[in-house]
């Protein structure tokens, strides 16, 4: 098993698709590193997180915009022999992305964005009250870097009729 780096937008957004959260890594005005799984949508280049409208995390964000979001699919354990514990291994397929922080405060681009986070987990069809969206924070977070990689990838077998 190797670790592949896929570069092709289609898997990295395949493996967005597939993920129910994603973990948030910020940094707190104390410098101290502080992460948390989110619900999310993915639009366009552009994730799109929800919370309260305070709090711990947007204190950090009033800091510092900066983020990192973490996705990871597709968990599987494997090994090369059931009773050497060194072998084990996760296999999985992960997509690390960083950008800036931006709270969207327009009442339609926040029901769109709202849309967008419910498109990840449903294909109904939601309203939102003008009270539930004033009460809201929306983050809009542009990537502007991504990685991706797949960990215990099968080697390719030797092409023997060369």
């Amino acid at each position: 098993m190797k670790t592949v780096v896929h570069e092709d937008q289609a898997t990295i957004e395949a493996i967005i698709r597939k993920c129910d959260i994603c973990f948030i890594g910020v940094v707190t005005p104390d410098n101290l590193p502080y992460v948390l799984p989110m619900n999310f949508g993915y639009d366009n280049g552009i994730i799109y997180l929800h919370s309260a409208p305070t709090g711990r995390v947007i204190d950090c964000l009033d800091k510092s915009p900066n983020i990192c979001i973490t996705f990871s699919a597709d968990h599987e354990l494997a090994f090369q022999h059931p009773k050497v514990a060194c072998s084990y291994r996760m296999k999985s397929k992960s997509v690390v992305a960083f950008g800036k922080v931006r709270f969207v405060e327009d009442m339609d681009k926040k029901r769109r964005a709202l849309d967008i986070i419910m498109e990840q987990y449903s294909d109904k069809h939601f309203e939102y009250s003008d009270p539930a969206v004033r009460n809201v924070k929306i983050w809009e977070v542009p990537v502007e870097q991504i990685s991706c990689k797949e960990f215990g990838a099968p080697h390719q077998k030797p092409d023997i009729t060369k």
